[in-house]
């Protein structure tokens, strides 16, 4: 086993603390130190040694791990930083009883999906940088910025699974399904949604872009829940009218719903880090918000054709009355007869409903029309992103697309 060697010490300092060895840290040593309620500052002996060493620095806000050219590992033990610091809020005094509650909330919500917004705003910063490598400053920064949208993610998903009444989200119970939570889920998260901006806060406020984020995040919150609002009151109880289902209705919803805090705002992230002015990248913000829209038609097709193994959750599209993209392109493609089964049948919970409804869609090839629609989207959105003049942006938007293009879960 290869070992690690380095010195403890307290902030501020009462007395040296005597040098001591760790072996090289697994994910449960980081978790241990980390969460320790002082600073931390990990020194690496001598640069003449030999051996291999982690250094991790929090007095200036820098975790860095030698020789790591996956950012992945680096941006989990940032959420480490980042969630000790918010257990510390001095903003609140915390019992044991409460640190624990948020600590386990946190860790069910938080870090569970694939990460790909937040991994965006490294991948995209690093891009818009042509490549160059990040200072640890920077690298922690794009990272905590990348959690802050990670963090809004979480917020979104614990109130949309208590709103939608959904039972599994990334293959586990949905959070306010476990017995001891329930609605607390509600409060919970309230708690994610300001814990935002206790780490915008905390890192980013003596930066000249500081303002523009709070704007950012702000923003796309606002355009979010206004297009959950949306998508909720084409489903009222009571009120369920396939008439009102249209793509213009079905793509405004997406656009806010999904488009700008999953595609918009990783990428805005990265632009004001490299100092950029976002009124200067409508473009970008148009070209993202197409992504977006593909990766939403995508959402859809998976929630009814997905293997629920593979996407972590179980479809509830049909059974919700969700205006979806395929329940418009059926209303499209169906006849007279075929639309009154859809009228019967959509929007309700009953198996052998559900199961009338995906054996038209098989009828009227929806599978095929997905097919379609995703390889004209993918040149449509290809010519705008060739367009563009620069090519640090073009290499940002071609790696959104490649994450997504052809995506099973």
């Amino acid at each position: 086993m290869r070992r690690v060697r380095c010195r403890l010490r307290q902030i501020p300092p009462k007395k040296a603390q005597p040098p001591f060895f760790l072996p090289t840290p697994t994910a449960l040593t980081l978790s241990k130190l980390l969460s320790a309620s002082f600073p931390l500052i990990f020194i690496p002996p001598s640069p003449s040694s030999s051996s291999s060493y982690l250094s991790l620095q929090f007095s200036s806000c820098s975790l860095i791990g030698t020789g790591m050219s996956d950012p992945k590992p680096k941006f989990l033990e940032v959420y480490s930083v980042l969630k000790s610091e918010l257990l510390d809020d001095p903003a609140f005094e915390f019992t044991d009883d409460s640190r624990q509650w948020v600590e386990r909330m946190l860790d069910y919500n938080v870090p569970g999906g694939k990460l790909n917004r937040g991994l965006s705003v490294i991948d995209s910063y690093r891009l818009l940088k042509d490549g160059k490598e990040l200072s640890d400053d920077e690298l922690f920064l794009a990272c905590a910025l990348g959690w802050c949208i990670e963090w809004l993610q979480a917020y979104f998903l614990v109130l949309d699974d208590i709103m939608d009444g959904s039972h599994t989200r990334r293959g586990q119970p949905c959070w306010f399904r476990l017995p001891q939570v329930g609605l607390t889920a509600v409060n919970d998260g309230l708690i994610l949604r300001n814990q935002i901006f206790r780490i915008l806060k905390r890192h980013f406020r003596g930066k000249p872009y500081y303002v523009d984020l709070l704007d950012l995040f702000n923003e796309v919150e606002f355009q979010t829940a206004s297009g959950q609002m949306i998508d909720l009151i084409t489903t009222l109880q009571g009120e369920k009218d396939l008439s009102k289902y249209s793509l213009p209705i079905h793509r405004r919803i997406v656009q806010y719903k999904t488009a700008y805090y999953s595609f918009y705002l990783p990428v805005a992230c990265a632009l004001l880090m490299a100092g950029e002015k976002l009124d200067d990248h409508t473009d970008v913000n148009n070209v993202l918000v197409e992504m977006g829209t593909y990766f939403q038609v995508q959402d859809d097709f998976l929630d009814c054709f997905g293997d629920p193994e593979v996407i972590g959750k179980v479809g509830t599209d049909i059974e919700d009355f969700k205006c979806s993209w395929l329940v418009v392109k059926a209303l499209e493609r169906a006849d007279e007869e075929q639309k009154k089964l859809l009228y019967e049948n959509y929007g309700k919970a009953d198996p052998a409903c559900v199961a009338k409804v995906k054996e038209l869609y098989q009828t009227l090839d929806i599978q095929g029309a997905f097919a379609e629609y995703e390889s004209k989207s993918y040149e449509k959105i290809t010519k705008k992103i060739e367009c563009h003049p620069s090519k640090a942006v073009q290499a940002v938007l071609k790696s959104f697309l490649a994450k997504i293009y052809k995506r099973q879960k």
